[in-house]
């Protein structure tokens, strides 16, 4: 969507640290595989089944995928829903091109 709101990795990243949600929507080999720490997997293909669950509510939210485009449909979705959601722009690819830290391995 034209309209999805979208935030510099950057901009994403001091909103982290200040404590805002990062919603990684990818799939769980993609997320073992490499992840920005301290986010929050919630899989694309089960984010209707599950947000209520485990999304919080009135918390601010950054959506983050591969490229920006997974996390673009989750942040539509979860606004739909009341959700203070935002697009991280680029996703775990720009994150690394811009030089900022990922992690891998299955633990966390």
């Amino acid at each position: 969507m034209a309209d999805t709101p979208e935030i510099s990795v950057q901009e994403a990243q001091k909103r982290i640290e200040n404590g805002t949600l990062l919603l990684d929507v990818r799939e769980q080999e993609e997320y073992d595989e490499e992840r920005i720490p301290g986010s929050q997997l919630l899989p694309l293909s089960e984010l209707m089944a599950r947000f209520k669950d485990e999304v919080p509510q009135g918390r601010e939210i950054i959506a983050q995928c591969r490229s920006g485009k997974r996390s673009a449909q989750a942040t539509d979705f979860l606004r739909a829903q009341g959700y203070d959601a935002t697009n991280m722009e680029g996703g775990i690819l720009k994150w690394k091109a811009e030089g900022l830290p990922t992690e891998s391995g299955s633990e966390g």
